[in-house]
């Protein structure tokens, strides 16, 4: 049985300068030295007060880089620090082994300004859809009223805390309420709105079909900034959903089936008020 081939960092190989560095940190910090035009020294000798050797990742001029990509590399920049505190050395390398530094002057990468990942999570389930009536003037097969059930797929993308995005539970709860809210609605664009009273909405058009002038109660009429395509009903239940969402979601997508095998597909950006 042939066995799959898994490629280790360590069977990369990261050269600079016909120097072979041990990882992609390295490689990244000798990179930029040779873009900022500074010769170095790789794997520089330095004597402890013990007479002992260590040896540093980089060495520029009369400073230190530390590239640090294990616990023994923290440990060895603690101890240099601590041996000779006159010594020109900072440390790069991610945030996880910052605690460990607790250097002011040392660099560290973190995911985001809270130390968070991103994910995304998706919900999708049989319970989520709505059934609804609309009207595409423009479009001459579905120019006269008609209706759908569709069902309705959601994607929630944030920053993580406690290793979740947001709770299945809640968010199912928050579509569902915004779903109710469109549910057994008829949809039209409101720019064909000739006139309101408290009870009814009055829409007219010419479409391919022939002119429509139409009465609505209000109460089973939703009115759209465009035509009641599934597109534009994606981007109205991502408007919908925004705003009841957790300060941690920073994007949303909806998919709406509308039928079998076809549908739309909406991801927008969620922008929180301050």
């Amino acid at each position: 049985m042939t066995k799959e081939r898994v490629v280790l960092d360590s069977d990369l190989r990261y050269i600079d300068r016909s120097k072979l560095l041990r990882s992609r940190s390295e490689l990244s910090v000798a990179r930029m030295l040779s873009f900022l035009g500074h010769d170095y020294q790789y794997d520089a000798s330095i004597k402890l007060p013990d007479d002992k050797s260590v040896k540093i990742d980089f060495k520029a001029g009369s400073k230190y880089i530390e590239v640090v990509d294990s616990d023994a590399d923290a440990a060895k920049f603690k101890q240099v620090r601590e041996q000779l505190p006159g010594l020109d050395i900072i440390a790069v390398g991610h945030s996880k082994y910052a605690s460990k530094i607790k250097e002011m002057d040392s660099l560290f990468f973190y995911d985001s300004a809270d130390h968070m990942q991103t994910g995304s999570i998706f919900i999708e389930d049989p319970s989520l859809a709505f059934d609804y009536a609309h009207i595409l003037p423009l479009v001459e097969k579905c120019s006269v009223l008609h209706g759908h059930t569709s069902t309705v797929m959601v994607e929630i993308i944030g920053s993580m805390k406690n290793n979740l995005v947001v709770d299945f539970g809640e968010a199912k709860n928050i579509i569902k309420e915004t779903l109710n809210a469109i549910d057994h609605k008829f949809f039209i664009n409101k720019k064909y709105l000739q006139k309101e009273d408290e009870v009814h909405y009055y829409v007219a058009f010419d479409g391919p079909k022939g002119y429509f002038s139409l009465q609505l109660p209000k109460m089973t009429t939703y009115m759209l900034s465009g035509e009641a395509t599934v597109e534009n009903l994606s981007s109205e239940i991502i408007r919908l959903l925004a705003p009841k969402m957790p300060q941690n979601v920073q994007a949303l997508g909806v998919y709406i089936y509308e039928g079998v095998n076809k549908g739309a597909h909406i991801i927008a950006g969620v922008k929180k008020e301050d």
